[in-house]
């Protein structure tokens, strides 16, 4: 009787593939952080006094210019010029940081706020990326109650840009720490599963992670802590 031992060589190829996907995918996003820092130094000297007058209409224009470029990374996400749309992306992102950290440095610890927010962002991140890593468990079945939840946290800031509640803009800020938080456990988890292959759209949903979890945190931050003249 023969004996066929079995191969091991496509799991073993699946998991090369993956940590390559995942090494990839975070050698982009640290340089993701390039043109978002430029483009919030460009953020901060650029005058938004604009926006005061017109929030709705500004935040619809800023909602919509973010669309068309996430539609244009997508669409160029299996080419060279994928990265390069995902880069101007990220630089444009980082202009439209520019009203909340205009905001921040006008408080007296505005400096040291915005350092506490990077760095919560930083800590949070790396620290789910490696629950997710190294635990290999598959977070999949979060997804639906993550994309039903960010409906909801739409909709109810889509409704407080015009009741402008402050105790609803907190809440609202909470609970989207909590979700895009939740989201970084999901979306490594994706990559580490094999359920997102391309690395441009993964820098994507983990960039889209940070930087929504960084400007949450921020506004807790400063409604909480910052020291006002």
């Amino acid at each position: 009787m023969q004996y066929e031992t079995p191969s091991v060589l496509p799991t073993s190829a699946q998991v090369a593939d993956q940590n390559k996907v995942l090494r990839n995918t975070y050698m982009m996003l640290a340089l993701t952080m390039i043109p978002t820092i430029i483009g919030a130094f460009v953020g901060t000297s650029i005058n938004f006094s604009f926006m005061a007058g017109h929030p709705i209409m500004a935040s619809l224009l800023m909602f919509g210019t973010m669309m068309g470029l996430l539609f244009a990374v997508t669409a160029l996400r299996d080419s060279v010029w994928g990265i390069v749309a995902l880069l101007g992306f990220t630089f444009v992102a980082g202009v439209f940081l520019g009203p909340i950290l205009q905001v921040a440095l006008h408080l007296k610890n505005g400096a040291q706020l915005i350092g506490l927010a990077a760095g919560g962002t930083s800590v949070i991140f790396f620290s789910l990326a490696t629950i997710a890593t190294t635990t290999k468990k598959d977070f999949s079945f979060m997804g639906k109650f993550l994309f039903i939840g960010l409906i909801l946290l739409i909709v109810a800031s889509l409704a407080n840009m015009f009741f402008q509640i402050p105790a609803l803009s907190l809440t609202i800020s909470a609970i989207a720490v909590m979700i895009f938080s939740a989201y970084i456990l999901f979306d490594v988890s994706r990559i580490v599963q094999g359920g997102e292959t391309n690395y441009v759209m993964a820098t994507l949903s983990l960039y889209l992670d940070i930087y929504n979890l960084f400007i949450n945190l921020l506004s807790l931050l400063m409604a909480f802590s910052g020291e006002r003249d």
